[in-house]
């Protein structure tokens, strides 16, 4: 098959989803968005997200839930998709130690239901959103993909590695060409408000405390969006069968860098909280990226610097 025509996102509303909609959109694809708006955050910053996107009469929004077979019909219905970019998910860490029942439900039931659809309406192509998290707890690294990743230490981390294992049994069975994608922490516009660098930089613009958890020395392989999105075409693009690749920048940086970073950039003195370790947080993420690259010549470009300064005048823009 060549490059996918018509695609279904689902998630499209969210910081990738709507990132990837924008770029396939841009190619001159048609793009099948599926999204429930669940309120993890606020609507309207995902509405926003989908504004150019929504503008493209190449592009549809489905509004409906991943685990109701009607809303899964329809984004089928709609697309006829030749591929499906699954990022539709609960997310964070810490928020599924208190709703571990919710994230099972939508992350691994939500996901086997769109797989067994997918079988059902002609096996299209399947580039599924994993997470880094699935390594655990780690003192060395990089991390490779056939390191064992069977001590999750958060029901998040828990349900992505469900996913993965989940998501081999639709291929051993069904022939379903499943990648397996482990992205490791995104950034860059449109970053969620959740999130280390955009929750910091606007506690910092707010003259407000910075939470840090522990002595900031922990240590996140920090991937810039547009790296991400180029992967995530190029996964789409490329028949594996069945593979788990890392996506990340293949770089570590501390939390202690990342407020220095902004600080350069944002012109503000931080204010650091130091606050206790949380739990489900692991001291280190880092990827290494040598076999994306050998299978679909995925290369992070963006360096942490330069993706920083990027977010920052984004995030100035909307101020």
């Amino acid at each position: 098959m060549s490059a996918p025509r018509t695609v279904l996102v689902t998630g499209a509303a969210g910081f990738i989803g709507s990132t990837l909609t924008d770029r396939l959109l841009a190619q001159g694809r048609r793009v099948v968005g599926l999204d429930n708006f669940d309120p993890y955050y606020p609507e309207p910053l995902k509405r926003d997200n989908l504004r150019a996107a929504s503008a493209n009469t190449a592009f549809t929004l489905v509004e409906g839930d991943l685990r109701d077979p009607g809303a899964l019909a329809a984004a089928f219905d709609a697309a006829e998709p030749e591929a499906v970019v699954h990022l539709a998910a609960l997310a964070g860490v810490r928020p599924s130690l208190e709703r571990p029942g919710d994230y099972a439900d939508v992350n691994v039931t939500g996901t086997s239901r769109l797989l067994e659809l997918a079988v059902r309406r002609g096996s299209p192509r399947i580039v599924f959103a994993s997470s880094s998290s699935v390594y655990g707890e780690r003192e060395s690294g990089p991390f490779r993909e056939s390191d064992p990743v069977e001590r999750p230490v958060s029901p998040y981390a828990a349900t992505k590695r469900a996913g993965e294992l989940v998501a081999h049994s639709f291929h051993h069975d069904h022939g379903l060409s499943v990648s397996c994608i482990r992205i490791f922490t995104a950034y860059g516009p449109r970053q969620r408000p959740d999130l280390a660098i955009r929750k910091f930089a606007e506690c910092m613009l707010r003259g407000e405390n910075l939470p840090v958890y522990g002595d900031g020395s922990s240590l996140r392989d920090f991937t810039f969006v547009d790296d991400l999105v180029e992967g995530l075409v190029r996964a789409l693009d490329t028949d594996l069968g069945f593979d788990i690749l890392n996506f990340g920048a293949g770089r570590q940086v501390s939390v202690l860098e990342v407020i220095q970073t902004l600080e350069a950039e944002l012109g503000v003195r931080a204010r650091i909280e130091h606050l206790p370790p949380q739990v489900g947080d692991v001291p280190r993420t880092w990827a290494d990226v040598s076999h994306a690259e050998a299978r679909l010549g995925y290369r992070p470009r963006v360096a942490f610097e330069e993706g920083v300064a990027r977010f920052v005048a984004w995030l100035k823009e909307r101020c």
